[in-house]
């Protein structure tokens, strides 16, 4: 795929993602953006994000701002590192797309860049290198340990005691940070399927192969859970005692509970529970991506300098708006895609109550969802289709044949179409990769599994 520019920064072929080209981003995001003097750069574990990288690095270095290199890092630390220190990032990484992609992801000081910034980084490409003293490039391999540090101090060493948890290591960026946190909070953690080579797990679409893997290691080495997250770790991945995986947007109402949020922003897409439950004031529902949930988070906190705002995705990205308080101690906001706090939070909540994951997540509004994508589809063919649909309600019946009456539909972020008995299917192109997505929720979990199944099935029959 040609490299392409969005919501989740620069994303292409490795192939193309030439030097020159990085660096034309480089310059373009360093000219349109705040920066604060600094840039700190971290990557995956791709094999060319090492290459990337230094490309990046001496791009920044010769613009005249110094440099601080954070090496392999998850997303979300290098994120912390730069805001704490009011200088912007650049993370070197594909997130969970295959290996012979990868991308860019851009932070200003005060967090991810917005779509106005996405704007002005495309309007400054192509401008000629800067004639100025070359920056200084530092060490900034601290990153990983002060965000082991934030949830090691705010949740304590007895938050996860008695729990062995299983860490499913694959290539995470994350795969060390997380066996060391849950030493940290008590648990016993147990390293499971760590991998030298690239493995792109995208934690909202698990194949069959990796859920069986999940219940075996559960049967085989008795655990209370297993955690993991995708490539660059902005997204969880929990899974309960049996191995069944407790969705993004589940660990995100469970995570905005434990904090006491009373305010939630979270993508159409999410599970409709969270507007159910009542222990929030106020849920606000955006477009998907983490930009859009940002905007209304900002948004919130404008009327009221003092809500109790957090965000989530339906991958389980959480966002936190506010000073929370955990189990032992203070968290700061950090608004940015996090994986470690909707892992812990929701683990440390049902270790507290003297429950399973599985219980307590029972213990919310019966709704379930699931999703997966057909990959390999254009993105303009999946527009074509979809605006098809939208605007053909004869379209939408051949198509929905079988999931019931049409009762309503939303075009909030592509089109999601509810049906008699409270069924919902979504269909949306992928917004960063050659793929349709398809998003379902029902009475049961393999009642939306079905729907997904189903319709996936006609989305790779009707695209081609």
């Amino acid at each position: 795929m040609a490299p392409k520019f969005g919501t989740s920064g620069l994303r292409g072929l490795v192939t193309e993602l030439t030097a020159e080209l990085v660096a034309d981003y480089t310059r373009a995001f360093l000219a349109a953006c705040p920066h604060g003097g600094a840039v700190h750069v971290g990557r995956d574990l791709r094999p060319s994000s090492p290459e990337i990288a230094a490309v990046v690095i001496d791009t920044v270095a010769a613009e005249g701002l110094d440099v601080v290199d954070c090496g392999v890092v998850p997303t979300p630390a290098l994120a912390l590192s730069s805001m704490g220190a009011g200088h912007a990032a650049i993370m070197v990484t594909g997130s969970h797309i295959p290996a012979d992609r990868n991308g860019l992801k851009f932070y200003v000081p005060g967090g991810e860049i917005a779509k106005a910034d996405e704007e002005a980084i495309s309007g400054n490409l192509g401008r000629a290198p800067a004639e100025a003293s070359r920056g200084a490039v530092t060490d900034g391999g601290e990153a990983a340990a002060g965000y082991a540090a934030r949830y090691a101090r705010a949740f304590g060493p007895g938050a996860l005691a008695g729990l062995r948890i299983g860490v499913y290591q694959h290539s995470s960026v994350a795969r060390d940070t997380m066996m060391e946190v849950v030493t940290a909070l008590g648990g016993d953690p147990v390293a499971l399927a760590r991998s030298e080579t690239f493995i792109p797990v995208d934690t909202e679409a698990l194949d069959p192969e990796t859920r069986g893997m999940l219940a075996g290691w559960c049967r085989e080495h008795g655990l209370d859970a297993v955690i993991s997250t995708d490539g660059d770790a902005d997204r969880p991945m929990v899974a309960d005692a049996t191995g069944r995986v407790v969705p993004g947007d589940v660990l995100g109402a469970l995570t905005a509970r434990s904090l006491g949020a009373k305010v939630v922003c979270t993508p159409v897409s999410s599970n409709s529970l969270i507007s159910e439950m009542p222990e929030f004031d106020t849920v606000t529902l955006t477009r998907i991506g983490s930009p859009f949930v940002i905007a209304a988070m900002e948004a919130a906190l404008a009327d009221d300098p003092a809500a109790r705002v957090v965000g989530y995705e339906a991958n389980g990205g959480f966002l936190l708006g506010f000073a929370a308080e955990g189990p032992a101690g203070p968290l700061a906001p950090l608004m940015t895609r996090d994986c470690l706090l909707p892992i812990l939070a929701p683990l440390a909540a049902a270790k507290a109550a003297g429950q399973g994951l599985a219980e307590l997540a029972a213990g919310l509004p019966p709704r379930f969802t699931a999703a997966d994508r057909v990959a390999g589809i254009p993105t303009e063919t999946s527009k074509a289709f979809i605006a098809r649909l939208t605007e053909d309600r004869a379209a939408r019946a051949h198509f929905f044949t079988g999931t019931g009456d049409e009762t309503g539909f939303d075009t909030t972020d592509g089109l999601r179409v509810s049906f008699e008995g409270g069924r919902v299917v979504h269909l949306r192109p992928s917004g960063n990769a050659p793929e349709c997505r398809c998003y379902a929720e029902a009475e049961t979990a393999e009642a939306a599994q079905a729907l997904v199944a189903s319709h996936l099935d006609k989305l790779a029959k009707a695209l081609g």
